[in-house]
């Protein structure tokens, strides 16, 4: 199996959430389970029914985050070397050299990209276009308007 690369804060937010699955989810899961069970016929009781498919829900989210973790490769971006090129788990400055307009973006794994956070995957269209890059540099982006050039102002290793 291959390894994903993942951002140390993406790590930890897996993390955090398989604690909160495996001591807070899981045991209130069991005990609804068990008053359902008191309840008297299974065949019939919706409770107990309910609380068995959200068992099968977390049970299933825990297995899935444990297998990323397992085949995370786990980037620190602040031990990289800062010589101003774009790699995975870098902020990016960006300028649109036809609009003008500035944004920001970090290069992230894409089980934690969220473009609204300003967070993209490394394999989305503007990663791919990035990646490998260097500060000053024009990258063209095909977009579904057309190719997008934007220029790399500043390269933050944070």
């Amino acid at each position: 199996m291959s390894k994903h690369p993942l951002t140390l804060r993406g790590a930890e937010k897996l993390r955090e959430e398989l604690r909160i699955l495996k001591s807070e989810t899981r045991p209130r899961i069991i005990a609804a389970i068990a008053e359902a069970r008191a309840h008297g016929d299974l065949k019939e009781n919706a409770e107990y029914i309910a609380a068995r498919e959200q068992q099968s829900f977390a049970e299933g989210r825990i297995a899935e985050v444990e297998a990323k973790l397992s085949l995370a490769q786990i980037i620190d971006v602040t031990k990289l070397p800062a010589n101003g090129k774009v790699v995975f788990g870098t902020t990016v400055e960006l300028a649109d050299v036809n609009t003008g307009d500035e944004f920001k973006y970090q290069i992230v794994g894409e089980d934690e990209a969220d473009s609204k956070k300003g967070l993209i995957s490394f394999s989305s269209p503007i990663g791919r276009a990035l990646i490998g890059k260097n500060e000053g540099d024009i990258a063209q982006v095909q977009a579904p308007g057309g190719i997008r050039e934007l220029e790399i102002v500043k390269v933050h290793y944070i």
